[in-house]
């Protein structure tokens, strides 16, 4: 049967347990999986800019023994064209085994996956979610901690437009005592629904601030965001905003010692480099965690399509 994850809430709690349990058994023993996607082909299909989450879909291809074909831009496919979504998924299941698809437009995943004949996993859509990106970020909160529950979690900067951290609160809302901070300017607070529909609906503590400084101290991990130039409609808001946060090592002074910074990555100046040698950084190894649950998801899809 051919399924897709669109959002995280398509995995349950014991299936993203089930993908960092294999996730770490790839770190420990790759050569066990070297010829686990043998002759199999992922269709990256990505119609925004990306660095690590097309790269790690393809490295993660390539590191089970697959094949990658891609689309990186749509200038450069038949959407330039005109083509639609439906029809570009129904023609890539024509190619592929599965598909890993990113869009500036809300929904799009969606779409492509009601249309497709194999697996879609949403590589981001807009400013909606990003459920590979959050895996990423559950291997490494287990990493870091050991535990998804009794956490507080503080989310800094673009939360109005940021879809890593949308997607984000949904996953850790179902954790027993995960309380969350959010701190950003008053123009890019969480959205509404994200409060209503998620956090007040299972009764999650949250606080909401403007002040890095004073939440830091009560922070187990600190989840920093960038402003998103792209997601703004005029250049002029975009500036007056963008550097609201910048954390540096002083800023850092009165945090617990085991603290974990996360980014989802790229940042421009939110973070100084300076904190990149701080044991408590643990974006960098978000990035390569990130590969290991793309391998682990790309596993369960093919497998569960009866392609493996």
């Amino acid at each position: 049967m051919k399924r897709s994850v669109i959002d995280i809430s398509d995995l349950s709690t014991e299936e993203i347990r089930e993908l960092i349990r294999v996730a770490e058994d790839i770190i420990g023993h790759p050569a066990d999986y070297e010829e686990a996607c043998r002759h199999r082909k992922l269709a990256t299909l990505f119609f925004e800019p990306s660095t690590r989450t097309r790269l790690s879909f393809e490295a993660a291809m390539y590191e089970l023994g697959g094949n990658v074909i891609s689309v990186a831009g749509g200038n450069t496919s038949s959407a330039a064209k005109g083509e639609s979504i439906a029809d570009t998924a129904k023609t890539v299941s024509c190619y592929a085994d599965i598909i890993a698809m990113r869009h500036p437009k809300e929904g799009a995943a969606y779409v492509a996956a009601q249309n497709a004949s194999i697996p879609v996993i949403n590589a981001g859509d807009g400013g909606h979610c990003h459920p590979t990106q959050t895996l990423a970020d559950l291997l490494t909160i287990w990493r870091e901690k050991g535990t998804f529950e009794n956490l507080t979690i503080g989310l800094c900067g673009d939360l109005k437009f940021g879809r890593t951290v949308h997607s984000l609160i949904q996953a850790m809302s179902r954790y027993a005592g995960v309380r969350f901070v959010l701190i950003s300017p008053e123009e890019l607070k969480l959205p509404s629904y994200v409060k209503k529909d998620v956090l007040a609906a299972k009764g999650i503590a949250y606080t909401q601030t403007t002040d890095l400084l004073g939440a830091m101290p009560d922070l187990d991990i600190l989840y920093m965001t960038r402003v998103q130039r792209e997601r703004f409609f005029n250049e002029e808001d975009y500036l007056r905003l963008k550097d609201s946060y910048i954390l540096t090592p002083q800023k850092l002074a009165n945090a617990k010692k085991d603290l974990s910074v996360m980014h989802p990555l790229p940042r421009v100046n939110e973070i100084s480099v300076a904190v990149d040698d701080d044991p408590r950084a643990a974006y960098f190894k978000q990035v390569l965690y990130g590969k290991y649950m793309r391998m682990a998801l790309i596993l369960k899809l093919l497998k569960e399509a009866g392609r493996l």
